[in-house]
């Protein structure tokens, strides 16, 4: 809150630079502890996987069609739907003005009831991923670029099952690392978002997946640390403000 004449109080000062700090101290922690966690994995450490590691994910593109139907009722109120940077501030950088939307199901693995409603195929199928922490529709204008960037822990792994692609696929792309990889309709891409990572959407139609995260496969002591690093980042205000913000969103 600012005072009358529009300067910052002081407790909306101290509020950021504890933000600015905890948010320091969290990314060198969890890039502190990114070797041995690499080192826990039995799927090794590549950007890129082959999408055969989680075998489950054969039952979930199977409904892909269902989770179309439920996406293109969602797409008819595309202007009210929120950017990325409406429910999570952090993320300014990367995501501007209107040109990456979303449509969340999960946020660090709590279902939101309310969107999960209105796409209740789609939600039943999610219910079905083992170990799921994060799930929205990611919805990506034309001609737009997201920035080179990072995920906060490789104690994760990131998957985006093609729903709406566009017909020049070729100039719609993922570079993770350096690997370029394009999306299929109802086809997935497992990757680690802990890797630098862009998009590209040189086409002139919209791109859509759906993005989920899981736990990263570990071995028992590397799963017990992760999920201890996961557990304190659900504490901190970057994903309790996303998800008020979420429920204010909708609300609206």
């Amino acid at each position: 809150m600012a005072v009358a004449d529009g300067t910052p109080s002081a407790g909306s000062t101290f509020r950021k630079v504890r933000r600015k700090t905890v948010k320091k101290t969290g990314k060198f922690l969890i890039r502190g502890v990114s070797n041995f966690i690499y080192h826990q994995s039995p799927i090794g450490n590549q950007p890129v996987f082959d999408k055969g590691i989680f075998p489950w994910l054969a039952d979930l593109e199977a409904g892909w069609r269902d989770m179309r139907d439920e996406l293109d009722e969602v797409l008819e109120d595309r202007d009210k739907l929120p950017a990325f940077h409406d429910l999570s501030p952090d993320q300014k950088r990367i995501s501007l003005g209107r040109n990456w939307k979303t449509f969340g199901f999960y946020v660090f693995g709590d279902r939101y009831e309310p969107n999960c409603r209105r796409a209740p195929r789609t939600a039943a199928l999610l219910e079905t991923v083992p170990n799921l922490r994060n799930a929205w529709f990611s919805i990506l204008a034309p001609g737009y670029h997201i920035p080179a960037h990072r995920g906060p822990t490789n104690g994760i792994v990131r998957i985006h099952l093609g729903l709406k692609i566009p017909r020049d696929r070729e100039n719609c792309w993922m570079r993770v690392g350096n690997e370029i990889v394009h999306w299929s309709e109802g086809d997935s891409v497992v990757f680690d978002d802990f890797y630098d990572h862009e998009v590209q959407n040189n086409t002139n139609e919209e791109r859509v997946v759906l993005f989920f995260d899981v736990d990263r496969p570990l071995r028992p002591v590397g799963r017990m640390l992760s999920r201890a690093l996961i557990g304190t980042f659900k504490r901190t205000a970057y994903i309790k403000e996303a998800k008020s913000n979420l429920a204010q969103w909708d609300r609206r």
